[in-house]
């Protein structure tokens, strides 16, 4: 539904996105994914004609945007929640978003429902909103025409919980629907929930992509422990072959939590906790994308990026 194929984009000696190729299929919520930065939003500008690439093409559906004919009626965009005229109440711009997609007026009312906007709220001007309410004005603007594919830059930014729930559960059923969702963020654990592929980036170029399972699938495992008598427990998971160093009030121990609770039911010790000590999607992003944080993790040392990740020669990302 969306291709991205060799995008490029340079200002001057600055390089924002550097070759960069992906796909969005329909059905599906794919995370992009960077910190501040990265190339996420010049790319999603550049998808909908915003920005002129350097080099590369984006098509959706097979076409450029602007050779789609009343685009928002396929594509629907929130790259700013801000960028409406902030004169302008609620209602009024999705009237006005509704008369130029030549849709019934009672799609307005329809989308203000949708995204839990009260009649009282669509009437206040734009610029006494919160972020929050303009996300979600956003959102009902993006799904006005009913379009086959979604292209948000940092939804959740704005919302509270309960709205980054709302939000999630919305995009979550319009890719059950059919729908092809690309859903920009630098907040890992929300997209997490949600992406059925990710796409990380950093630096202009992409680092990994893939599923969850794909990304992490060939990481060491490893094993959290604590026990009644962690001395033992350490001793018969280092004669086991693993191995066992101090972590906390327990013990890392190098291999799956499975192998930890066999050993330790042969050794007859007790455990209080067990769990999986491998690094999560959040630990493998900072580390691929080190080079780029402001902050650095203390002892934080960035990782060779393995197989399943495919740290592509020539494919890159955006900002």
């Amino acid at each position: 539904m969306i291709k991205v194929e060799g995008l490029t984009r340079t200002y001057g000696a600055f390089t924002a996105v550097d070759d960069v190729s992906f796909e969005c299929q329909p059905g599906r919520v794919t995370g992009f994914l960077g910190p501040n930065g990265a190339g996420k939003t010049t790319t999603m500008r550049i998808m909908v004609g915003l920005t002129p690439p350097s080099r590369g093409s984006v098509t959706i559906g097979g076409h450029r945007y602007a050779d789609i004919p009343n685009p928002g009626r396929h594509v629907g965009v929130l790259l700013d929640a801000s960028a409406q005229h902030g004169g302008r109440t609620g209602r009024e711009i999705l009237t006005l978003g509704a008369r130029t997609m030549g849709l019934p007026m009672s799609r307005v009312d329809e989308m203000l429902e949708l995204v839990s906007l009260t009649p009282a709220e669509s009437k206040r001007r734009l610029r006494n909103y919160s972020l929050g309410m303009k996300q979600r004005l956003g959102i009902a603007h993006a799904l006005l025409g009913d379009p086959s594919v979604l292209i948000l830059d940092e939804p959740a930014n704005g919302l509270d919980p309960a709205g980054i729930r709302w939000m999630r559960g919305l995009l979550k059923g319009y890719a059950d629907r059919g729908g092809a969702v690309l859903l920009s963020s630098h907040l890992l654990h929300e997209v997490e929930l949600i992406a059925d592929e990710m796409i990380l980036i950093g630096n202009g170029r992409i680092v990994a992509q893939g599923d969850k399972q794909t990304l992490l699938r060939e990481e060491k495992p490893s094993s959290l422990v604590t026990s009644l008598d962690n001395g033992r427990l350490g001793e018969a998971l280092t004669q086991a072959g693993f191995g066992v160093s101090r972590a906390g009030e327990g013990l890392r121990v190098e291999c799956p939590p499975v192998e930890v609770g066999r050993v330790a039911l042969q050794a007859g010790v007790v455990l209080v906790d067990l769990r999986t000590g491998s690094r999560g999607l959040e630990d493998l992003f900072l580390q691929l994308t080190a080079d780029t944080q402001r902050e650095q993790a203390p002892g934080a040392q960035p990782a060779p990026p393995t197989q399943p990740m495919q740290p592509v020669q020539n494919q890159g990302a955006a900002r």
